[in-house]
């Protein structure tokens, strides 16, 4: 356990994130417009936002999931470890995203490979 950064901080944190995030979820529901009474272009703009709120609700899960990891690696000991080294992550990093789980190093090769 990291004893230079102060765990209970991150922990609410993303405890804070993950209730603004499962407060916020919409339901996906089926598109439904009747073709009589909307013209083409609005059932166009509406189908796109329909797209953009789905590609917004993966993105919430995504990170729903990182969020949970991170609070579980903290009860086992591991937060604020790099999952693929093991070296620290750097608290200026977790400030910016607590639910970071790798070393800024290991990111940006994974970004690149």
């Amino acid at each position: 356990m990291r004893d230079d950064i102060d765990i209970e901080y991150f922990r609410k944190r993303l405890e804070q994130r993950l209730k603004e995030l499962t407060d916020n979820q919409e339901t996906d529901r089926p598109l439904e417009l009747d073709p009589s009474r909307v013209g083409r272009l609005s059932r166009m703009d509406a189908m796109q936002q329909q797209a953009m709120s789905q590609a917004a609700g993966r993105l919430a899960a995504m990170e729903v999931q990182r969020i949970r990891t991170a609070i579980k690696r903290m009860a086992a000991g591991e937060y604020g470890y790099c999952m693929n080294c093991e070296e620290d992550i750097a608290e200026g990093r977790l400030r910016v995203d607590p639910s970071a789980l790798t070393c800024i190093d290991c990111a940006r090769a994974a970004d690149n490979g």
